[in-house]
């Protein structure tokens, strides 16, 4: 069969990619680079000609933006050239974008994509700069060079295996036979555990292993699945710092009251027995807990419409560093899917997440990098565009961003998901499985992706060992996370499952293998990618998106069905038995059969002795006050702006956050912690969830316990500063260090932390009921600081949450301070009488805005209060040095509401002039401003050169509007859903409210059939609907290489087209299509022509953003024309504050379109700046649309298409950024069929 062939590159206007990839290459490696151009290879087999043909203009290109070319072009001066494509065995997500797409627009089988990357690059380099630039442009961990040649073939010839080994004679292995045993399968086991497996195998199963039980048992007591380290037994402790030694005391003491004294002491015990305390105190009566631990999960009221509901809140926090360390992108992508799963697998629906992380300086030059290791700049770029794109793609809203910068994170990086979940209580089933009872593996196939990942993870790493990571990197698709998103918000399906797990570290070994004790795996069950795996690689396999769940028999074609209805595939793959042994077979043969009794040992015991020395605990400050010393703070890395790499993540999605990332009218002023709406499905709630996070590098490297005992701190002081309740609190810990190495000062690190944690738990009464822990932070001899990072979780009502920027000028402004004693650490008592008051001012109206002081003291808190609405200040009194630029956990800068009480500690007032006023000096807060935005400007930009040409403000006034011919009190609306569509939940509710009968359809692709069944009930349900409303989201992934492709491939099936258009000229119908819905529209010509119509190099498009990444933020929209019914309350002129976040929003079209486009008032919205004037500054414009457009409507304007989020609406949603949220979109176009 033939293999077709296309290249694809964007016209050179709207090549911002290759833009972007020419400014990376030539800041971080200085080289002599003129241009790079980027072409997309696209090879196809399995397919006709003509079908190909057709694919070209609608799913590889389009015409007004992309140039295609059979062969490639002829280089010119200067130029050379290379390709890169995926390592075999990892997903592609554009060529399976490509093959999704295809197969809808042709409706057959699906056909075979490869792609590569061809750079052409100009510029005078020497041969030795070139391999430089191909190094630095390929990850050899995931990618490789691929040839220019002619590819005959797609097909792989793959060795397909029969058996697997039975590793002969290691039951008769000597010591030594056994370490060089260690060496040669690269276990991550040392050699008690390799001696004693083999004692099991020698003396108990009497048999040689197969080297499937070998891999998966490395895997099943990896560090990173068994905490090894946290659960070795601790003999002897020295302890130097009396204050620590008392607090080890303390543990022992409580260890004997709570019984434990048989129980080994070890680092999991410190990390968990203060919860144990506070439960036997009658503490934390609110914790729903369960033999399934998927999540920290707690027992809350929510308030639904005045009524109480319970429900179960859930949060988890995941890292993974080693991941993200060797493949940025897919790592941290991954790390975000994975803290999904694990409240996801507990039957919630995962809502907002969290993002912190560390790294070492990324404005390091790039010959500066460690041999072996990535720029400290891609790693920290290639995450942040990872874990991004995860959360963007399956809609999670990502309410808080923060990098931590220190030298140690060289050795590895630290990257945090923390996720929060909820679900009603009464849809949580939890039952412990029976024998007879089948398991059903739901969502993505397996593949060699992630083989090792766990026990990779739970190594230190050298520059040989990094050379073999390359297998154990995972690969994310989040919209098949979504559908088991979808799934499992179904009461019909959660009430069938028994007990559930996701597939993270481990694979199946581990995520079906911890379900129950008894248990028989049919390995040739397991959904496969592609051929060629032998049975182990299909035990341990880290495949991403994939749920066990442990149902009744008798529930097994039920449950299947309901997962066909979202688009996943689901599999029986296990049966439940009452023997308590682990047995898997494949091919006809037993290749694991292990006793659960020895599986669930975790391995050999472990001993260690501990010396903790005595701590620094002194903090000098490197700041003098006066205009210098402020402007050296700004431009810390650890204070400075994050704003270019925050607003890449979707803040905004579900309608439910409470906070932006910025606040203030100007969106300058950073929020210390999340808050978001519980996701109620029915009615509205003001019921939300806060989160905030604690932790200094700086301190923990001088002292673990004092960073431990400040990290909570901090923690609980930001969630008290947003509105919760320090009483109300729980905690979760993210434990990350350097390997011990049997060094009893280096163990001495974690136990440290560890008693300072736990000391900070007792004091405040909030126990940390979960955690992860990371013990492989070292890099030949570099560590990582000691890390040890607190998530406090609270909920509270979003009418007090509270924002840290200033309001208004003339407010007085006051300091609340706890007491420190004299080894530095806060006196608790103080730390929760000043909480206590904080809460109260702010239950009373008080507050108006409010900062808790963290690493750059006072100083950093009034400067960033000052930026969001600016707004100046005026110091009433000299501060000490040490009080203006050094940390004081525990303390909060108020801007009150009034006036002052007795007592109250006022240290100035806001002002209307944009300077601050010190005793000594004037600061212009514009200059400070400069200063703090600029720093990581080169790495995440925000400011990129524009045409700020004028742009002239359009106006159409309608004096009358068409009107239905057939009317309807309740229209229908048809709400499609494609993979990676993810704002259906949204718009649903907002047509709801607004008295419309919304349904909405999963368009099912698992096969040909699937696809017909799909096209077919969506041509019925569009000749019943009035409305069709296609919704935002990343149909296919944004891919391939283009937004809403997946989508006008449906569109484009002569039923559907027919069906649409009948609707739209017979019956007088409406559609809306809104981000990725009017990326579609636009691509089909219903905006602007009103039918659909076949792409051409004049059409109107919506291209990639001029700055080359995903925009998220608040902007000003200005109603152009009200000509469209669904913009019928609306007067032109009107100003709306409208949540964006999207990668591909830049509107662009020739002159006279856009001519046309306004004299028939078709041109609905514009951006604006803050005083109304649509604009080209990126400031306001986000994409840099041509003519400020952001909306357009069909000649009639029964059709709309808007890139911002309208239907991201509701009270005390975004309420840090002022503003007319409410267009009444969904109103008007109810309103249009009465």
């Amino acid at each position: 069969m033939s293999v077709f062939r296309i290249y694809v590159e964007k016209k050179p206007e709207y090549a911002a990619e290759a833009r972007s990839v020419m400014n990376d290459v030539q800041t971080a490696l200085r080289l002599n680079v003129s241009g790079i151009r980027i072409l997309n290879r696209y090879d196809v087999d399995k397919i006709s000609s003509e079908d190909f043909q057709q694919s070209v203009d609608t799913v590889f290109s389009e015409p007004a933006v992309d140039v295609t070319y059979s062969e490639l072009p002829v280089l010119i001066n200067n130029e050379r050239i290379f390709a890169v494509e995926y390592l075999p065995g990892q997903f592609d997500q554009r060529a399976d974008s490509c093959e999704q797409c295809i197969q809808i627009l042709t409706q057959k089988e699906r056909c075979r994509v490869k792609n590569a990357r061809v750079y052409i690059i100009e510029g005078k380099l020497s041969d030795d700069e070139f391999e430089k630039l191909k190094s630095y442009l390929i990850n050899p961990v995931e990618s490789r060079e691929a040839s220019l040649d002619i590819i005959r073939s797609l097909d792989t010839n793959y060795d397909i295996p029969e058996k697997v080994e039975t590793l002969e004679n290691f039951i008769r292995l000597n010591d030594k036979g056994l370490n060089a045993f260690i060496k040669e399968f690269g276990l991550a086991m040392d050699f008690d555990d390799i001696k004693f497996c083999q004692s099991y195998f020698k003396d108990t199963e009497k048999r040689d292993p197969t080297i499937t039980e070998i891999r998966m048992i490395d895997t099943y007591w990896s560090d990173h699945c068994r905490h090894t380290t946290f659960s070795t037994n601790i003999e002897n402790v020295d302890i130097s710092a009396p204050y620590i030694k008392d607090t080890f005391d303390s543990y022992l003491e409580i260890r004997s009251e709570l019984g434990r004294e048989e129980k080994p002491v070890t680092l999991m015990d410190m990390a968990t027995l203060a919860v144990r305390k506070l439960k036997a105190d009658g503490k934390l009566c609110d914790l729903d807990e369960s033999e399934e631990i998927n999540a920290c999960s707690v027992k809350i009221k929510v308030n639904a419409d005045g009524k109480e509901e319970d429900w179960i809140l859930m949060f988890k926090n995941e890292t993974h560093n080693h991941p993200t360390e060797i493949e940025p992108f897919g790592g941290a992508a991954t790390c975000l899917g994975g803290a999904i799963r694990d409240p996801l697998s507990g039957r919630s629906y995962v809502y907002q997440a969290m993002r912190v992380t560390g790294a070492a300086n990324p404005l390091v030059p790039v010959e500066d990098t460690i041999s072996g290791k990535l720029p400290q700049r891609k790693i920290t770029v290639g995450a942040a565009n990872g874990y991004s794109s995860y959360g963007n793609q399956i809609g999670l809203a990502t309410g808080h961003v923060s990098e931590i910068y220190h030298p140690g994170y060289v050795a590895k990086r630290l990257e945090i998901g923390a996720v929060v979940g909820a679900a009603p209580a009464e849809n949580i089933r939890r039952e412990a499985p029976a024998p007879g009872d089948v398991v059903v593996l739901l969502g993505g196939k397996t593949g060699r992706d992630g083989c090792g990942g766990a026990t990779g993870s739970s190594k230190s790493h050298t520059l040989e060992s990094l050379e073999h990571c390359g297998a154990e990197v995972q690969k994310g698709n989040p919209p098949e996370e979504r559908k088991l998103q979808r799934l499992f918000r179904n009461p019909d399906v959660t009430s069938m499952i028994k007990r559930c797990n996701d597939f993270g570290a481990g694979g199946v070994s581990v995520a079906i293998g911890e379900l129950t004790d008894g248990l028989v795996i049919n390995l040739n069950a397991v959904p496969k990618k592609y051929e060629g795996l032998d049975g182990t690689e299909i035990a341990i396999s880290e495949s991403q998106e994939r749920m066990a769940v442990v149902i009744s028999k008798e529930d097994t074609e039920k449950f299947l069905a309901e997962a066909a209805k979202e688009n996943l595939e689901a599999t029986v793959v296990a049966d439940v038995t009452e023997e308590p042994r682990l047995k898997m077979n494949w091919n006809g043969s037993t290749i694991v059969d292990l006793s659960r009794e020895f599986l669930n040992s975790n391995g050999a015991p472990k001993y260690t002795d501990v010396k903790i020395n005595e701590p620094d605990t002194k903090l000098i400050c490197t700041y003098t006050d006066n205009p210098e010393g402020w402007d050296a703070l700004m431009a810390n890395l650890n204070v400075c702006s994050q704003k270019g790499l925050v607003e890449r993540f979707d803040s905004t999605i579900g309608a439910s956050t409470v906070l932006m990332p910025f606040g203030g009218k100007y969106q300058l002023t950073p929020a210390q912690a999340m808050a978001a709406k519980i996701p109620v499905l029915q009615g509205q709630t003001d019921t939300c969830s806060v989160m905030g996070w604690g932790y200094n590098p700086f301190i923990s490297e001088k002292s673990p316990y004092h960073g431990a005992v400040t990290a909570v701190v901090e923690s609980i002081a930001k969630v008290v500063a947003a509105g919760g309740k320090y009483e109300h609190c729980w905690l979760t810990f993210q434990e990350y260090f350097e390997r011990t190495q049997n060094n009893p000062e280096r163990w001495g690190k974690p136990m440290a932390a560890l008693l300072g944690a736990f000391k900070a738990q007792l004091e405040m009464g909030c126990g940390a009921i979960g955690g992860k822990d990371s013990m492989s932070g070292t890099f030949e001899n570099i560590d990582v600081p000691p890390t040890l990072v607190s998530f406090a979780v609270s909920t509270a009502s979003s009418r007090k949450i509270t924002s840290p920027e200033f309001k208004k000028a003339d407010s007085t402004v006051i300091l609340i301070t706890p007491e420190y004693d004299e080894n530095n650490l806060p006196v608790f008592d103080s730390v929760k009488e000043c909480f206590k008051k904080v809460e109260d001012m702010i239950d009373n109206g008080r507050a108006s805005a409010v900062w808790t002081v963290t690493g750059g003291g006072i100083a950093e808190g009034i400067a960033k209060m000052c930026f969001g609405n600016r707004i100046g200040f005026e110091f009433s009194r000299k501060l000490s040095e040490n009080e203006l630029f050094m940390p004081c956990y525990g303390s909060f800068i108020i801007e009150l509401e009034g006036e002052p009480e007795e007592n109250e500690n006022v240290i100035g007032k806001t002002t209307s002039e944009y300077n601050i006023f010190a005793k000594d000096y004037v600061l212009s807060i514009d200059s400070l401003q400069k200063t703090w935005e600029s720093k990581l400007e080169p790495v995440f930009p925000c400011r990129i050169q524009t045409n700020l040409s004028a742009v002239e403000a359009y106006e159409y006034r309608a004096e009358k509007r068409l009107a239905p011919s057939i009317k309807s009190a309740k229209p229908r609306v048809l709400i499609p859903v494609f993979p990676g569509t993810n704002c259906e939940y949204d718009t649903a509710r907002a047509f709801e409210r607004a008295g419309a009968q919304p349904e909405v359809l999963v368009i099912k692709n698992l096969s040909a059939s699937a696809i017909e069944e799909s096209v077919n009930e969506a041509a019925k349900l569009i000749g019943k609907s009035q409305i069709i409303m296609i919704p935002g989201g990343f149909s296919g992934g944004d891919e391939p290489d283009g937004s809403g492709k997946f989508i006008t491939a449906f569109f484009r099936n002569p039923k559907i087209k027919d069906a649409v258009h009948e609707m739209l000229k017979n019956r007088d119908g409406l559609m809306l299509g809104i981000c990725n819905g009017f990326q579609a529209l636009i691509k089909l010509g219903l905006v602007p022509y009103g039918e659909i119509t076949d792409m051409t190099n004049e059409s109107p498009t919506l291209t990639f953003n001029t700055i080359a990444r995903h925009q998220s933020m608040m902007v000003t929209t200005r109603i152009a024309s009200n000509k469209s019914p669904w913009l019928a309350n609306c007067n032109a002129g009107d100003l709306h504050t409208i949540p964006i976040s999207h990668g591909e929003g830049r509107f662009v079209a020739p002159q006279s379109l856009i001519v046309k486009l306004a004299n028939n008032g078709q041109i609905a919205t514009q951006y604006v700046d803050l005083n109304g004037r649509p604009t080209m500054d990126i400031k306001y414009n986000p994409n840099t649309s041509v003519e400020a457009i952001e909306g357009i409507t069909s000649p009639d304007g029964r059709i709309l298409g808007k890139m911002g989020h309208s239907e991201r609406i509701g009270y005390d949603i975004c309420k840090n950024v002022a503003g007319n949220k409410d267009q009444k979109i969904f109103e008007s176009g109810v309103r249009y069929f009465k």
